[in-house]
């Protein structure tokens, strides 16, 4: 009797932490789905929305002072 009641009591230990698992797997997923919305509001919801531009080409400042990325300097050194 003792040992089918140590099984027993394993299986629901193991039971109740795959339980605990899927609850907090799928808050996180929902989590994480709902902070990808918010982040995107602007995208979605805005006439013409679009991602910006980070790329060091895209910022005036940095063309006004002749700064360039490497992958544009590569390639400008390439050509010649």
């Amino acid at each position: 009797m003792v040992c089918c009641y140590k099984k027993s009591i394993s299986s629901f230990r193991i039971l109740n932490n795959l339980k605990m698992f899927i609850k907090v797997f799928l808050l996180s997923i929902c989590l994480m789905g709902f902070v990808a919305f918010l982040m995107s509001i602007k995208i979605l919801f805005k006439k013409n929305g679009k991602f910006p531009n980070i790329h060091i080409g895209g910022n005036k400042e940095m063309v006004k002072r002749g700064i360039t990325c490497a992958t544009s300097q590569d390639r400008e050194a390439r050509k010649k």
